[in-house]
């Protein structure tokens, strides 16, 4: 029991001589980094960073433009040939070109109209059902 009660009086002890020395030390950091930040060299800093990221704003716009359009046009032309390459590979040579189980690939600007509501994303191609002799 002793034990525990020496215990319990050193750390609070501790505590509070560590908060007031922890305190301190605390507020001498805080002063320096603000010293540091209010100085007028690293605000000449800060305006030179801000003003090259507000140069180069619009070329890096642009070209994520750029890369996005590529994306988007090698993403249709793979969907494509893939839709393709099902229709041909599914249909008998002497089937109907205009059967209902052919493929249909997804829209191209990514919208798909289900039951008349329109879903705002791309329903995946259906594959026909193989038929069995």
């Amino acid at each position: 029991m002793r034990g525990r009660l020496m215990f319990a009086v050193g750390a609070g002890v501790g505590y509070v001589l560590g908060t007031r020395a922890g305190r301190e030390r605390y507020e001498a950091m805080k002063t320096q980094a603000d010293n540091l930040w209010h100085d007028p060299r690293v605000q000449d800093k800060v305006a030179e960073a801000g003003q090259a990221v507000k140069e180069k704003a619009p070329e890096v716009q642009a070209k994520l433009a750029s890369a996005a359009g590529t994306v988007k046009d090698n993403v249709t032309e793979t969907v494509k040939e893939k839709v393709a390459d099902v229709k041909g590979a599914d249909k008998p040579a002497d089937a109907d070109t205009t059967s209902s189980t052919q493929a249909v690939p997804p829209s191209i600007d990514g919208a798909e109209m289900v039951g008349g509501l329109d879903t705002g994303a791309a329903a995946s191609p259906q594959v026909p059902q193989q038929q069995t002799p």
